[in-house]
């Protein structure tokens, strides 16, 4: 079998596809919010395949403005996700391993796919709690849309979202991927480079 991708990014993918793994055990995206009666902040975290932090607590809030309470059971993505990131794992293991190029490039669109796809989850998960409002909530708001990254004012809320440490390896992972195609030619260039000139002999 012919191998096209040389001994650094073979590294490089092996090192994304560590990461990714270990994305799976780190918190990917949280949002914390900060009101008079809660100065420590309040905190949801979310991890690939759970939810973490104060969310019974910000569940009774919501419920005062007619949000929908949300929980683990809310969003069936956290049950599909832990295998889709298992599987692009495996992808750049077995593409390092095999050290092919079309398995490399294959992996990368993949995942640029799976990242795409998952902030516009993301983006339509917010803009449904938010827009979607009881009418009959004790507290009305005008519909909003937290942002997935940055501040956001709610009554008198303070929201900061924020991507977590788990997110940041998947970035990192990434950009391994990307710097294992650029890696797969070097050699060849540096013997093109230094390969003497064909003499040429007189006519």
């Amino acid at each position: 079998m012919k191998r096209d991708l040389n001994l650094w990014a073979t590294l490089s993918l092996l090192t994304a596809a560590a990461l990714t793994l270990l994305s799976l055990f780190l918190p990917w995206w949280a949002m914390k919010f900060y009101a008079p009666q809660y100065p420590e902040g309040l905190n949801i975290v979310v991890y690939p395949s759970r939810l973490a932090g104060d969310i019974e607590i910000v569940n009774g809030l919501n419920h005062y403005i007619g949000m929908a309470p949300f929980s683990e059971a809310s969003f069936p993505e956290l049950k599909v996700l832990p295998v889709v990131v298992v599987a692009l794992a495996l992808l750049m293991a077995a593409a390092g391993a095999l050290r092919r190029r079309v398995l490399a490039w294959t992996t990368l669109g993949l995942f640029a796919v799976v990242g795409v796809g998952g902030l516009w989850d993301m983006a339509r998960w917010l803009r449904k709690f938010g827009t979607e409002l009881d009418p009959q909530a004790p507290i009305k708001l005008d519909p909003f849309v937290p942002p997935i990254l940055g501040k956001n004012a709610i009554a008198n809320f303070t929201t900061f979202s924020t991507f977590q440490v788990g997110a940041l390896a998947l970035l990192l992972a990434g950009a391994l991927l990307v710097l294992a195609l650029t890696l797969r030619d070097r050699p060849a260039r540096a013997a093109a480079r230094t390969a003497p000139a064909p003499e040429v002999s007189a006519a």
